[in-house]
């Protein structure tokens, strides 16, 4: 996958494994603390903010790599698409590293390699 280089793979291999701990990609995001949680109390709802939970050192391994996948068209493309939704550069790359565990979960449910989405002609 494009911005996970070995040290990263390794961080990465050694909490998640094989993800047969993990039933979905959103199971594999908040034990990475990368999931957004609802901050209540009572009858107050106060919106979705990042969560402060969650494996530390593997949030920053998904966060790195999404910064350091922004070189690539694909993440670069929805990096910006979130930026243009208004979101801060934090929070856009929070976002981006969300989407690049959902695709780590189904390479690794599915047995398969990273193939780059095809280029069409425009």
């Amino acid at each position: 996958m494009p911005g996970i280089g070995v040290r990263t793979a390794a961080r990465i291999l050694v909490d998640v494994g094989d993800a047969k701990a993990f039933p979905t990609a959103g199971h594999l995001a908040a034990y990475a603390g990368l999931a957004p949680v609802t901050r209540a109390s009572g009858s107050s709802i106060r919106g979705e903010h990042p969560s402060r939970r969650g494996n530390k050192q593997l949030k920053r391994a998904f966060y790195l790599a999404a910064f350091a996948s922004l070189s690539q068209p694909e993440s670069r493309a929805y990096y910006d698409k979130k930026r243009r939704q208004g979101k801060h550069h934090v929070a856009a790359l929070v976002c981006l590293a969300r989407r690049r565990i959902n695709v780590l979960f189904a390479m690794l449910r599915d047995g398969t390699l990273y193939e780059p989405p095809a280029v069409t002609a425009a």
